[in-house]
């Protein structure tokens, strides 16, 4: 099943065709969209996309660029908003050191405090990871020493140490249209690395658009030109890599129904 693990549907680029977006992604095979959180406060309007169609899921958290505006939210929170039917994950959390947006002390406490929501809840977290992978890696190990939790490194653009590190603590990774950049020879060599079965495929719609359409507005339907391109990388069949994320995607997205 074409999944598209890691989109944006509450953004504002998507406001005016929102119906018709949802459309052109069914039309291109995509089953389900998971509409990822980035801020606890506007939570009701990404929960009011997934209640709207059946084959759209969500998730509740705070992105590491809103990490100083949201200290507040705690992981009773997290874990209460999660309970909700169409809440599949926790997150994007994580660190993002690329940009200065949220300070790091701020984007290493809530992190924390989405790994407790996940290990609480066991939805799997959607980690953010850029331009931090030292810190990354310390948190991350540190704290499944604490106990394990569900996880994917999304929209994977680190270095190898960080998906190696990943693996090895059981999560997945995730790969987005960067997957298919011409200068993306790097992420390609990561990705032949990664198990198999620890694999995803995502848009992180309406950002990063795949080749063939750099340039434009990313949407769910282009996760079809991912998988295409991420097979070839593999030497898979398109069909093989579609059924291989796919029945990675619901055993990590627990949740997820299979059948709606």
């Amino acid at each position: 099943m074409l999944i598209d693990s890691h989109c944006h549907l509450d953004f504002p680029d998507f406001a005016e065709q929102l119906d018709d977006v949802v459309a052109r992604a069914r039309a291109r095979g995509v089953e389900r969209m998971i509409t990822i959180c980035t801020r606890v406060e506007k939570f009701d309007q990404v929960l009011a996309v997934a209640e709207r169609y059946d084959d759209v899921f969500c998730s509740v958290g705070t992105h590491p660029h809103n990490a100083d505006e949201e200290q507040h939210v705690t992981t009773d929170q997290l874990v209460a908003l999660a309970a909700h039917p169409k809440v599949v994950a926790i997150g994007e959390a994580g660190l993002d050191y690329h940009y200065d947006n949220s300070t790091p002390d701020s984007q290493k406490r809530g992190f924390i405090t989405h790994i407790a929501a996940a290990r609480i809840t066991g939805l799997p977290l959607i980690i953010h990871a850029r331009a931090a992978d030292a810190d990354m890696i310390d948190i991350l190990v540190k704290e499944t020493e604490n106990g394990a939790f569900p996880a994917v490194l999304h929209c994977f653009s680190s270095g190898a140490e960080l998906a190696r590190t990943g693996v090895d603590l059981g999560l997945y990774v995730s790969f987005s249209g960067i997957a298919t950049f011409k200068n993306a020879e790097d992420i390609r060599d990561i990705a032949q690395h990664v198990p198999r079965d620890r694999i995803l495929v995502e848009t992180d719609a309406p950002y990063l658009a795949p080749v063939p359409h750099r340039g434009r507005t990313n949407e769910p339907s282009f996760v079809a030109d991912t998988a295409d391109s991420l097979a070839r990388t593999l030497q898979m069949e398109t069909a093989d890599l579609i059924r291989q994320t796919g029945e990675n995607t619901f055993r990590l997205f627990q949740k997820l129904p299979k059948q709606l």
